[in-house]
């Protein structure tokens, strides 16, 4: 196992494409991974080849980093999901105080599969965009469930795995000042106009943010972390 090696979980959003780019400045060669199971936010996925492109342009050394994309197809998890990211049905709070938008078992799933491939391709690393700062209450985003998780995989495959949450600690406000950080304003450009959030899969309006319905949750977090991070930079 490759200790230089990282797979990162690249669904096209913000955030994964921001541990993308923190992945591609630490290892030596960086392969991603996404999976489809169905969700309303498609378009996310149709984001994806357009980020990986732009990415390898922002700096040389990236491109030579980039390796494999892969696609899993995992239909049998929309199919089991009753929820508002798999059905049209609305962003509501259900009875337990969870969004109606968690899809339950969905990153112990990803991780799952994202190790079973790392395990071929010879890697150990799993980088995941997960946050426990500022997210919206998915038990399987929490940075205990993960590390527990990892422990589980690497007991089950003898081998040992490490997961890696960039964002874990901090809120979108600082998602945004990594992103600038990592790649100066040309990521920040790259990330605002082609990286996918939208919960609605809505890429026909556009915001000072990027694009979404400005409305969803997820649209939500992404422009009040903008403007948090705007206002921030003008103090």
């Amino acid at each position: 196992m490759a200790n230089d090696a990282a797979l990162v979980l690249f669904s096209g959003g913000q955030d994964s494409t921001v541990c993308l780019a923190w992945a591609l400045k630490r290892y030596e060669r960086v392969e991603t991974v996404g999976f489809a199971y169905g969700q309303r936010h498609a378009a996310e996925l149709g984001q994806r080849g357009r980020l990986r492109e732009g990415l390898t342009k922002l700096k040389p050394e990236w491109g030579g980093r980039l390796g494999d994309d892969h696609m899993l197809e995992l239909p049998e998890l929309g199919r089991l999901s009753d929820t508002a990211l798999t059905r049209d049905a609305e962003i509501v709070l259900s009875d337990k105080g969870l969004p109606s938008t968690f899809v339950p078992g969905r990153n112990l799933l990803f991780f799952t599969y994202a190790a079973a491939l790392a395990y071929r391709r010879g890697m150990r690393t799993l980088v995941g965009g997960m946050c426990e700062t500022d997210f919206s209450g998915y038990p399987d985003c929490r940075n205990d469930t993960l590390q527990t998780l990892g422990k589980a995989i690497s007991l089950g495959m003898d081998a040992e795995f490490i997961i890696e949450t960039p964002l874990m600690w901090i809120d979108k406000a600082g998602t945004w000042a990594l992103t600038e950080a990592l790649g100066g304003a040309p990521l920040v450009e790259l990330v605002t106009e082609e990286s996918h959030t939208c919960y609605l899969g809505v890429r026909s309006r556009r915001h000072a943010w990027g694009y979404g319905c400005n409305h969803c949750p997820a649209c939500a977090l992404r422009r009040q972390g903008w403007e948090k991070w705007q206002a921030g930079k003008t103090t």
